[in-house]
C-alpha cells in the first residue's frame, strides 16, 4: 500500500508558519509523521503540499500540490487517492503522536473497503486524516464537491466505509493523544509537555 502524508495549505490558524516544520520533543512533526508512514508501508510517502517551498522540506520525497484547490483537507485526500495505483494510507502531517503500529493496523484490515478509518471518540466519531482511501473515493469525492460540501467525511454514505473500533484503537494509546494535531501555537506547547510527559 502506498502511503501520502497531507501538508495542505496556508495554515491560516498558524499565522501563515508551517506547522509540520515545527519540533515536537526535538524532531519536526513532518518528520515523525513520515517515519510513521514509512513504516507502516514499507516506502516513503507521497507528500501532498501546496507550498512554493514544498518541495524544500523532504526532498527525497515525491511532492504534489492539491489537484482541486480550495477544498481543504478534502483536497488532500483527493489528491492523495488521485496520486498512484490502489489504495493509499493518508496522514496529516501535524499528528506527532501517530502510532506505526495502528497505522500497520489500518494497512492490515482495509481490504474490502473503499475507505477505512479509526475510529476516534471525538465529534466526528472517526478520524478522517488518519485512515487508508481507495479509488472508489474519487468519484465519491468529486459527486461531493459538486454538491458543495467540503467535510472530510461528506463522501463516506457513497462509497463502502470499515472502521476500527475505538476499543482497538485505544490499544495504541488514548485516541486523543494519537490523533492530536497542531493548528495553534497553545497547540504547539501542549504538544511539548504531552511529549515529556510519555517520556
Amino acid at each position: 500500500m502506498r502511503g501520502a502524508v497531507l501538508a495542505g495549505g496556508a495554515a491560516r490558524r498558524y499565522g501563515g508558519v508551517p506547522k509540520g516544520l515545527l519540533p515536537v520533543g526535538g524532531r519536526r512533526i513532518l518528520d515523525r509523521v513520515v517515519d510513521a508512514v514509512t513504516a507502516a508501508t514499507g516506502a516513503p510517502p507521497l507528500l501532498v503540499a501546496n507550498s512554493a517551498e514544498a518541495a524544500d522540506w523532504r526532498p527525497d520525497l515525491a511532492t504534489i500540490p492539491d489537484a482541486r484547490s480550495g477544498l481543504g483537507s478534502l483536497g488532500g485526500i483527493y489528491t492523495a487517492v488521485l496520486g498512484g495505483e490502489g489504495p493509499v494510507l493518508c496522514v496529516a502531517w501535524d499528528m506527532p503522536f501517530v502510532e506505526p503500529d495502528l497505522l500497520r493496523t489500518l494497512v492490515a484490515e482495509a481490504a474490502g473497503y473503499d475507505g477505512f478509518l479509526p475510529e476516534s471518540g471525538g465529534r466526528r466519531g472517526v478520524e478522517p486524516l488518519c485512515a487508508v482511501y481507495g479509488p472508489a473515493c474519487v468519484p465519491a469525492i468529486e459527486q461531493q464537491v459538486v454538491r458543495g460540501d467540503r467535510r472530510a467525511i461528506g463522501f463516506h454514505h457513497a462509497v463502502r466505509i470499515g472502521t476500527l473500533p475505538v476499543e482497538r484503537v485505544r490499544r495504541f494509546g488514548d485516541p486523543a493523544l494519537l490523533f492530536f494535531n497542531v493548528n495553534e501555537p497553545e497547540d504547539l506547547e501542549r504538544a511539548e509537555v504531552l511529549w515529556r510527559q510519555r517520556g
